[in-house]
């Protein structure tokens, strides 16, 4: 009963907005097209609906096997006779309603055998069914890149009327890395003359289709304009910048999810239909009413913090008090002139540069055209994305200029690639500033929608910023003598998205769009566990930055590890030297392989930081030849004022260097350690940073890293199963209750 009580409503309050709502029904799956009780059950649902006040319907064949049963095969003489005879009684039952679309089963020129002009599939829909019943077309593909008067031309003689066109140019529900925002494209205004009609089948989020819609009704007025001038003639850039001025006003509107406004105005909702791709078989409705605005939560999402108890909220501001005052460290000069280098000052100073982005603020009009560009079509990205992948590209494939044992490469070939390298620094920090951007906004409901997209975006780009910066100096060429050198060039395969993505071919040949082409031009592309995770709960709109490391980050991050060590002794200053814990635990890395170590910080600083071993069996041998020799004269076992618990330390770091099974170090020859502070809001950025270290050691050729986690630590357990870690060793490793977690690269 309340579904009919809805649907009665749904359908008058579209037909008092000048909308048709279509009911639409695929029976091909399970339909006996021969049989008269499937059919008595098929009327009886379309005349329960016609019942309700609805006037237009359609049966659709889209996406099924062309197989028949036993029963059909002796009833028919081929599918698309059955079909069509099916579809005509339906036609006649309900007394021939004035919209009645039919969608066959070969709907698009692709999906045509042998072709077109020749399928007797479309040949038999062209003669049989009744001439009224509209025909859906989707053009020569599933997605469309153009659609035009010629090609539309061969279907419409085949059919024997005009078709409708299903255009999916904006449908996104076979790939949950894009979105699509850029403009009606690829449609010659021409067109119409020769339709019954165009349904543009939009983005599954609501609030991604404000330029697609908009951009539509100008490729439809300049379609009925009869004057030939150029202005009234269809430009799809023209278009866009007149659907961006118009919803830029709405983008700053406090609308919440389910679009609740205080403003009067509310604007009509629209049900959408599901992509006709081979991928999704359901048929979802996002239409949004009333009834499903209570449903939704809506979070205090203008500050960086998730929503909490009163009392938690307290807790947590408090904390982020003393991780400002407990900064000692003075501000320094940043370094240059290589990128990357760090923005200096102690924990509580802002980073420089940098904007805090707590508060709900106004999305710029540029940020917007950046966010278009990112997300512009299926086919074809936009100028900015266009840029990143060529910068991109060419910085991968002559990294060589600047390696860290290349011969002596001429100082104009460095600042080429020096001044490549800036402009993709530069544009990833305006990801990540939209990012913060859209999550402090004030509309809530385009938060909703389009959050997932941006913090995926946001997050392998701080991977591709973090790699770049990596490459300056410390990436190996191939004359290195690990000989790894040489397969890097294997990074992203043979061919890129760029390469897959021609005219003739369908947009789901490569999935992921530009985030899914950065991740194929890094080391470890082709680990998709390390890049596709859902979103957090709680969006934050702090601002995250990884860098590789530099030694004026050594105050800070000794102070960070102290600062966790005390928290796990229950927060009591101790008598401790303030660098033992630093050297036990960062120091051999920070001295011996400072390239291989990364720095994750946030608007009040280095927040988390990663460090790697490429090579453990020579850095072990480094360690007892330099570094063990220094902490001993640093920390001598007689004279002095050494506290006990300093000598228990320094015995723990010479056990430390005790050698890994062979077994082992054979698969997994390099070696990571992960620490991060507990108030992270987003933990995602540590998966981001773990993923720019995988990144480095796979580039100057390792093959495997183990990390070795106490077996208590079970969200450190879980943290890396998830990134593709399984357990290598138990009991073999140092710390005798360890657990060794390892993962091939």
């Amino acid at each position: 009963m309340k579904r009919r009580v809805s649907c009665r409503i749904l359908i008058k309050e579209a037909r008092s907005r000048g909308l048709k709502f279509v009911y639409a029904l695929s029976p091909g799956q399970d339909i006996v097209f021969s049989s008269s009780c499937d059919l008595t059950l098929l009327k009886r649902k379309l005349r329960q609906v016609s019942d309700l006040g609805c006037q237009a319907f359609a049966i659709l064949f889209d996406d099924i096997d062309h197989s028949m049963c036993q029963a059909d095969s002796e009833a028919f003489s081929s599918f698309a006779h059955a079909q069509v005879t099916v579809t005509n009684e339906m036609y006649r039952f309900l007394e021939e309603p004035p919209v009645f679309l039919f969608c066959p089963t070969e709907y698009c020129g692709s999906l045509c055998s042998p072709s077109v002009s020749k399928s007797p599939y479309l040949q038999t829909v062209g003669e049989d069914l009744l001439p009224n019943i509209t025909v859906i077309w989707t053009g020569s593909k599933v997605i469309s890149r153009k659609l035009s008067v010629d090609c539309l031309a061969e279907v419409e003689s085949v059919l024997q009327r005009p078709p409708l066109i299903w255009d999916n140019l904006h449908a996104n529900d076979y790939d949950s890395r894009r979105l699509f925002l850029g403009p009606f494209k690829g449609r010659e205004p021409q067109l119409r003359s020769h339709l019954r009609g165009l349904l543009l089948n939009p983005n599954c989020e609501f609030e991604a289709n404000y330029i697609p819609l908009h951009s539509l009704g100008s490729w439809y007025t300049a379609g009925k304009e009869e004057r030939k001038d150029e202005e009234c003639e269809y430009c799809p850039d023209r278009a866009l910048s007149a659907a961006l001025h118009d919803w830029m006003e709405e983008l700053n509107q406090p609308l919440q999810a389910g679009r609740q406004s205080t403003r009067a105005d509310q604007r009509s909702s629209a049900s959408t239909t599901r992509c006709k791709t081979p991928d999704r078989s359901d048929c979802s409705s996002t239409f949004r009413g009333t009834s499903v605005v209570d449903k939704l939560p809506v979070f205090p999402l203008n500050s960086s913090s998730p929503p909490s108890s009163p009392t938690k909220a307290k807790g947590e501001t408090e904390t982020e008090k003393k991780r400002v005052n407990q900064s000692t460290q003075p501000n320094h000069q940043p370094q240059a002139p290589r990128p990357g280098a760090p923005s200096g000052g102690g924990r509580g100073q802002k980073a420089q540069g940098w904007a805090l982005c707590g508060g709900k603020g106004l999305l710029s009009e540029s940020q917007v055209r950046l966010l278009v560009g990112l997300y512009y079509l299926p086919h074809e990205y936009g100028p900015s994305a266009q840029k990143l992948l060529q910068d991109l590209s060419w910085l991968k494939a002559n990294c060589h200029l600047v390696s860290s044992n290349s011969k002596k490469t001429p100082p104009q070939k460095i600042d080429e690639w020096r001044g490549r390298s800036s402009r993709v620094l530069s544009l990833c920090e305006d990801i990540a500033q939209l990012h913060c951007s859209v999550v402090g906004g004030a509309n809530r409901a385009v938060l909703y929608d389009l959050y997932p997209y941006v913090w995926d975006l946001r997050n392998t780009a701080l991977v591709a910023k973090a790699f770049i910066c990596w490459l300056d100096g410390r990436v190996l060429s191939d004359s290195s003598t690990l000989g790894t050198w040489k397969n890097c060039f294997h990074w992203c395969g043979k061919t890129t998205g760029a390469d897959l993505l021609g005219v003739e071919s369908e947009p789901w040949v490569f999935k992921g769009g530009v985030s899914g082409e950065v991740q194929m031009l890094l080391p470890i592309g082709s680990s998709s566990e390390l890049f596709t995770h859902p979103p957090p709960l709680f969006p934050t709109s702090r601002l995250y930055n990884i860098r590789p490391y530099h030694g004026k980050d050594k105050l800070e991050l000794y102070r960070m590890v102290r600062q966790l060590h005390l928290r796990t002794q229950g927060g009591q200053e101790s008598s401790l030297h303030p660098d033992v814990i630093g050297d036990r635990c960062l120091g051999p890395c920070l001295v011996l392989c400072p390239e291989y170590c990364f720095i994750l910080e946030d608007e009040l600083g280095v927040c988390g930081c990663v460090l790697g071993i490429l090579d453990v069996r020579l850095f072990g041998k480094r360690c007892q030849a330099s570094w063990m020799p220094a902490m001993r004269d640093k920390y001598p076992t007689k004279g002095g004022n050494i506290h006990p618990n300093t000598q228990d330390l320094i015995q723990l770091m010479e056990e430390d260097q005790g050698e890994y099974p062979e077994s082992l170090l054979y698969h997994f020859p390099s070696q990571l350690r992960l620490d991060a502070l507990p108030e992270l809001v987003d933990v995602s950025v540590s998966r981001t940073l773990l993923t720019a270290l995988l990144t480095a050691l796979k580039a100057n050729g390792s093959q495997g890293v183990f990390c070795e986690v106490q077996p208590t630590d079970r969200q450190r357990l879980e943290f890396l199963t998830k990134l593709g870690f399984l357990e290598i060793l138990r009991g073999e490793a140092r710390s005798r209750e360890g657990v060794v977690l390892g993962r091939l690269l």
